[in-house]
């Protein structure tokens, strides 16, 4: 039995959800709506405990949750180029964009592109943008010289 065929029962602690909880929510998100979650569940989640999870659906034409864990590894990536983030989490950003422009479609392929540009120019961080999913709902490659 694959996780998509999987029946999601639940997370034993929302706040802190196992990566296969995750999935199989990912795949049954009906099961427990987005406003049922913890306040901030998007910033709670968007660790490197759970981006190899993140990712893995962002990459999934096929799961009905993907735009929100686009939107979490939006989240992942913009606390990923800060000054004091980890050597180990500037490693791993660069491996999810690296395989996200070799294998990734159009949505990942934007978000690569959007990741190379705030790595070379963090100036360019919009909170609304990169941790309030706007570039998840108004998907668009960023700019790196000119205007904001």
């Amino acid at each position: 039995m694959t996780v998509r065929e999987s029946t999601f029962f639940g997370f034993a602690n929302p706040v802190d959800p196992r990566p296969e909880e995750l999935q199989a929510w990912a795949y049954h998100p009906e099961a427990v709506p987005l406003d049922a979650m913890p306040s901030d569940w998007d910033l709670l989640i968007a660790g490197d405990v759970l981006a190899p999870t993140l990712f893995e659906l962002a990459m999934d034409r096929q799961c009905p949750a993907r735009r929100f864990a686009q939107h979490c590894m939006y989240i992942y990536a913009a606390d990923g180029v800060r000054p004091n983030a980890s050597s180990q989490r500037k490693r791993r950003l660069k491996k999810y964009v690296e395989r996200a422009e070799e294998v990734g479609d159009e949505p990942m392929s934007i978000w690569a592109h959007n990741c190379r540009v705030l790595m070379t120019r963090p100036e360019l961080f919009d909170y609304q943008d990169w941790i309030e999913g706007g570039l998840v709902r108004h998907p668009r490659r960023l700019a790196l010289f000119g205007r904001r």
